[in-house]
């Protein structure tokens, strides 16, 4: 960098405000403790945000990232200095009361990333998510404090293998439970096949949530081009952390911060993006919460009129039949973009500093198995769709790129759970039957609190060969992992007063996904009739679920937290 752009990076410190000025004596005294020296005061002040730990095979390795992410902040003339964030696993919180905690943790994330970057007034940041609210959390904190910042992703689990097969993830392992629990396989063989279904560190092998965010964020012009399908033990990902590092000084020279990049054209083409893939419900959730952080107006309208005209192009599982270390061999979301450009907004700025336009013009995409192309697409129509009805006023979305369809329209009978684990329960001791719809309530935002996955229960119906005779609804969420006939987010939720709360066993429920239709065949008199009636559980009396109940709101608005004095101004 030279004198010019040197002169021009200190007008634009923040960090001054602690590092320069005799009353700020005391403030360099704590920064000398920390190892700096006076030169150091001179340079911009870059953190590292990090969500690296030990229980979370998607986090396990980011130290050496958030390392090589250091060294390109020191090279390019920056102070590097590095914090940790809080990151849960979804996949050990399946089946059980910690899953009411992911989706609260999101907001944690995003707050307690603001309070450490305000209170020591960083210049610019990198940031090293990896697994499911993680990715969204950090880039609602980006937008939050809108300084220059870089996102490098986790990267991809590498697929397990098992006998003849390839390509297991975390979605055929939840499945072979329910082959276990039939006779279908041995309980030894269920064994072996635990041991293998996750070969090392990564995110899920497959299109869950993690590795959907992981591919949006650098749709959104947040990440490097090629990050996101880069695995995580490849040599490549830790160029991309050193080359972000590098890149963030760069950006800070020319004040290009987030809400600079993520524009509703940017947001117009992460949903693009999301239906070519078939990405995860949860990222309907993740991007209108974005949305919000950048100001911009987002509803689930927008999702489900993009998703009738952008088809599915992508076969990676759960809706396909690869890892998703495939999509990064054949050219990863460049290639993805390229295929689908004639429905983006090009003109959006990136972190390489160009927009997408200038990013894909040495881009070529060569059609095939894995990226269709979009005259001949998987499906006609996008991964996800939104559905409305008498029982879902605000809506509802489903997977649509993982339902048979033989699926598509079913019509049967109401079974009615108030929680997750009576309905898992049902589905062991062999209560569901075909024609069967499952009906799950009180697991929304407000009603879990915490708006559990139903991932445990789905996973077994798919196991036990039941996808295509029983049908899943609920006012809580789906792991992006999910497959089959599994409608969720159902607006308003049961807590809420919503008509899913009506709803009793026996009563006929009508899915058309085509005519994007969820009705009970209850007049809306009688949903109001049976709503007067309705006394709502609550689960939690304290903590941090019961804050969380108190602010949250619903799914059809992203699940953000609003403090009652703010409702009026939204």
């Amino acid at each position: 960098m030279n004198r010019q752009g040197k002169e021009q990076l200190v007008k634009q410190y923040r960090s001054r405000q602690i590092t320069h000025g005799i009353e700020r004596a005391g403030h360099r005294a704590l920064l000398y403790a920390t190892g700096m020296e006076k030169e150091d005061f001179e340079k911009p002040l870059v953190a590292v945000v990090n969500s690296w730990n030990e229980i979370v095979p998607g986090h396990i390795h980011l130290r050496k990232l958030g390392e090589c992410a250091k060294h390109g902040i020191v090279e390019s003339g920056g102070i590097a200095k590095e914090f940790d964030t809080i990151a849960l696993c979804d996949g050990m919180c399946q089946g059980h009361k910690g899953m009411s905690y992911p989706l609260p943790s999101r907001e944690i994330i995003a707050d307690s990333i603001e309070m450490m970057v305000q209170a020591h007034q960083f210049d610019a940041m990198v940031m090293l998510p990896g697994c499911d609210k993680t990715v969204p959390a950090h880039i609602m904190a980006a937008l939050r404090i809108d300084i220059p910042t870089i996102i490098v992703t986790a990267g991809p689990m590498e697929a397990g293998r098992y006998k003849e097969r390839s390509n297991l993830t975390l979605t055929d392992m939840r499945e072979f439970v329910g082959q276990a629990q039939t006779g279908k396989i041995s309980m030894d063989e269920l064994s072996e096949i635990e041991k293998v279904a996750c070969p090392g560190p990564g995110t899920c092998a497959m299109f869950g949530t993690a590795n959907t965010m992981g591919c949006l964020t650098e749709v959104l012009g947040l990440s490097l081009p090629g990050c996101s399908t880069a695995m995580a033990l490849q040599a490549e990902k830790e160029e991309f952390a050193r080359k972000s590092g590098r890149q963030v000084l760069e950006l800070l020279r020319r004040e290009i911060t987030p809400r600079k990049i993520v524009s509703e054209a940017a947001l117009h083409n992460a949903i693009v993006a999301d239906m070519a893939l078939g990405g995860s419900t949860n990222s309907i959730l993740h991007l209108m919460a974005i949305a919000r952080e950048a100001h911009i107006r987002l509803d689930l309208d927008s999702f489900d009129r993009i998703g009738k005209i952008v088809p599915h192009l992508c076969n990676i599982k759960p809706s396909g039949k690869y890892a998703v270390r495939a999509l990064g061999e054949h050219g990863g979301i460049p290639a993805v973009l390229k295929a689908v450009e004639r429905f983006i907004k090009p003109e959006q700025l990136t972190v390489t500093g160009v927009t997408v336009k200038e990013n894909l013009s040495g881009v070529t995409m060569v059609s095939g198995d894995v990226i269709h192309s979009v005259d001949d697409p998987l499906k006609k129509e996008g991964g996800l769709a939104v559905l409305r009805g008498n029982l879902a006023p605000d809506g509802a979305v489903v997977k649509q790129s993982a339902v048979k369809p033989s699926m598509f329209r079913f019509k049967g009978k109401a079974v009615v759970f108030h929680s997750m684990e009576d309905a898992t329960e049902a589905v062991v001791n062999d209560r569901i039957k075909p024609g069967d719809v499952m009906v799950i309530r009180y697991e929304g935002p407000k009603g879990g609190p915490g708006m559990r996955e139903m991932h445990m229960t789905t996973s077994l119906l798919v196991g036990r060969g039941m996808d295509e005779s029983v049908a899943l609804i609920t006012d809580g969420r789906f792991s992006g992992s999910t497959r089959g006939p599994c409608i969720g987010h159902i607006s308003p939720e049961a807590a809420m007063n919503g008509p899913i709360a009506a709803v009793r066993d026996g009563d006929i429920i009508t899915i058309d996904i085509p005519a994007r239709k969820l009705e009970v065949a209850l007049s809306d008199q009688e949903i109001q009739d049976r709503l007067k009636t309705v006394v709502h559980p609550k689960k939690v009396k304290g903590g941090a679920l019961a804050r969380y109940a108190e602010l949250v709101t619903s799914a059809d608005k992203g699940a953000v937290l609003i403090a009652p004095s703010y409702e009026d101004e939204e």
